[in-house]
């Protein structure tokens, strides 16, 4: 049976591709900080494992438990992280390093430790969540985009590196999803930028945000599960998915109608 490790498994897009996954029939491991909140997985047959991403002994306490007890992680879905937002004036230079700790160091941190086992089979794949915001931009998001532009570049060089061993590496690239996101990314955002010279913006983008979120915009969790567990399943997997609402409009904008229109387009939101 193929074994799968999902991380950020508490809540969102996690939880949901954990419980798609096991109704395909995976061995899947959970992993994320808050274990009560993947109980529900538990009940479904998941394993749940404590994991802080940017804590290495967590990190390698993990792939040693599920080595011992699978031999090896033949699927890793890295879908841990956050999203900070601010003026990237008012971002202390600790907090950006955090942001990058957890979207991008960690999960190259999981992904170099479960690689020698995919190696070794000759198969492997592994899947990083990525965002829409990989390929787009918003304003007060510049230090949580830069991570998500990292993890593209990162994914692609590595899917070069990993071809000769036959492991496919994958991105998904959700659009506006229902989850926590809007609340983790509100508060901490008027702490950073509510006073002084973004105030005003930093109003109107929070105030958009919440309308987007009270009005029940977005695409459900479910849905960007469903794209990761047909990534998993496939023979030839693509190389990436764009899923959600407005994801594959948001990038085909700035692709095809360049740099100009898409700040308009952008800031005629706020």
């Amino acid at each position: 049976m193929t074994t799968v490790l999902v991380t950020g498994a508490s809540s969102g897009i996690g939880k949901e591709t954990a419980k798609a996954l096991l109704a395909d029939g995976y061995a899947v491991y959970v992993a994320a900080r808050r274990v009560d909140r993947m109980a529900e997985l538990e009940q479904l047959g998941a394993t749940a494992l404590a994991m802080d991403i940017t804590n290495d002994e967590d990190i390698v306490a993990a792939v040693k438990r599920i080595t011992a007890e699978r031999g090896g992680i033949d699927v890793l879905i890295n879908n841990a992280g956050f999203g900070m937002y601010g003026a990237m004036e008012d971002t202390t230079l600790d907090d950006a390093r955090y942001q990058f700790e957890v979207n991008l160091f960690g999960l190259a941190r999981l992904t170099q430790l479960a690689l020698p086992y995919m190696r070794e089979q000759g198969a492997g794949k592994i899947v990083n969540i990525s965002s829409v915001g990989g390929k787009i931009y918003t304003p007060l998001g510049a230090w949580y985009h830069a991570t998500k532009h990292a993890l593209e570049g990162w994914s692609d060089s590595l899917r070069l590196e990993l071809k000769p061993f036959g492991i496919d590496v994958i991105v998904i690239e959700p659009g506006i999803i229902r989850t926590e996101f809007g609340d983790v990314l509100v508060g901490p955002m008027l702490d950073r930028s509510g006073q002084g010279a973004y105030a005003d913006l930093a109003h109107k983008v929070a105030a958009a945000t919440r309308a987007s979120y009270e009005s029940g915009g977005g695409s459900p969790a479910s849905l960007i599960a469903r794209v990761v567990a047909r990534a998993v399943g496939a023979r030839r997997p693509s190389t990436r998915y764009a899923a959600g609402q407005y994801a594959k409009p948001l990038i085909a904008v700035r692709k095809w109608l360049g740099d100009r229109v898409f700040d308009r387009v952008v800031l005629s939101r706020f």
